[in-house]
């Protein structure tokens, strides 16, 4: 079978030691094609973000560039602008026909916390090659926000794949015939779903959020609890449009509702370079049964993690500014996202990290 493994296979690596991890799972770790990632007690402030690099291990490098040791019992303070290396508790030991991929958490996404797996033997970020047998770590840089974190806390998540079964152009206008991937008019489909950022403004005018320069720090354990005031700029706008600083950070919204049926998962990727100066997301997974109407999730729209390069850009409403990837999933999981799980962001339209209070006025 290929495909993206669903969560019960996941456990069966779990039982056939193919993951390890240094405590047992706890509730929400484990999602419907994904694996959420937990940080272990020790954190290495290093000078520069590396790779292991082909044949070398990640401990043997970590010499050339570590700065300090950081012990995350008591909870420590990851501080904006830095990096940090953080062993994880997790390890694996891979069948030589099962590869992963690792991407960051969307709270993680939204609070513009830079954060990549990295392996022994690796030569690319967020890749762990087929049979990979070693440690895993995160590199965190902290963009907007200093973070307080301890051991066990969940800032990216895995998934894996046996070969790869991504849906083409064509099997993508059939599945939307069927399914309805996008609402908003007819699919933009060209290597994938394109989707759109929606500026046109809501009863309350809001259309995103731009991260504030100076804040106070943010524990990360602490759910419904930050005035999004005290850390965002609410953005409005009767034109349509907004205008992005350069290296600012903005949380905004897709015009589509995105629909991921229970067979299939997602992932968020760039459309193209051509279109602007800007990045968007960081936290790209989407998992079966997001937006699906069964699971509670009808209506449900992507949230955006923008930032803006070296020069201003207009930002359009309506324009596309990335793309989805649909793969077929190797079984389909035994509970979706949002089907009593953990699932923060199921329905969700304009929304910040869970962090803070969603009711917040602006």
């Amino acid at each position: 079978m290929t495909g993206v493994l669903a969560s019960q296979q996941i456990e069966a690596l779990f039982a056939s030691h193919a993951i390890s991890a240094q405590a047992p799972l706890v509730e929400g770790q484990l999602q419907p094609a994904s694996l959420d990632l937990r940080l272990g007690s020790t954190a290495y402030r290093v000078r520069a973000s590396f790779l292991a690099g082909s044949g070398k291990r990640v401990a043997d490098r970590l010499a050339e560039f570590e700065m300090h040791q950081i012990d995350l019992t008591p909870g420590a303070v990851l501080e904006k602008g830095c990096v940090y290396l953080v062993p994880l508790q997790e390890s694996l030991s891979l069948p030589a026909d099962v590869h992963a991929i690792a991407n960051a958490k969307s709270s993680t996404g939204r609070l513009d916390l830079l954060t990549r797996l990295i392996t022994d033997d690796g030569t690319e970020f967020d890749r762990i090659a087929p049979g990979y047998d070693g440690p895993l770590y995160a590199e965190i840089c902290p963009r907007s926000f200093s973070v307080l974190v301890k051991p066990g806390t969940r800032l990216n998540q895995i998934r894996f794949r046996q070969d790869r079964s991504v849906l083409t152009d064509d099997e993508l206008r059939s599945l939307h015939a069927t399914d309805t991937l996008v609402t908003g008019g007819e699919p933009v489909i060209d290597q994938g779903l394109g989707f759109s950022v929606d500026l046109q403004p809501g009863r309350d005018g809001l259309v995103g959020w731009r991260a504030k320069p100076h804040t106070g720090l943010i524990d990360l354990e602490k759910i419904d609890h930050y005035d999004p005031r005290d850390f965002w700029d609410p953005l409005h706008t009767e034109k349509g449009r907004l205008i992005l600083d350069p290296d600012a950070f903005y949380i905004l919204v897709s015009r589509e509702a995105v629909h991921i049926p229970p067979s299939y998962a997602a992932e968020m990727a760039p459309y193209l370079a051509m279109v602007g100066e800007f990045r968007v997301h960081y936290a790209g997974f989407f998992d079966p049964g997001f937006g699906h109407g069964p699971a509670g999730g009808a209506g449900a729209r992507g949230v955006l993690e923008v930032r803006c390069h070296e020069a201003p850009f207009v930002l359009e409403h309506g324009q596309i500014v990335g793309r989805l990837v649909y793969e077929r999933m190797s079984e389909v999981p035994k509970r979706l996202y949002g089907q009593g799980i953990s699932s923060n962001y199921q329905g969700q339209g304009l929304k910040l990290g869970k962090q803070f209070i969603a009711d917040s006025k602006t």
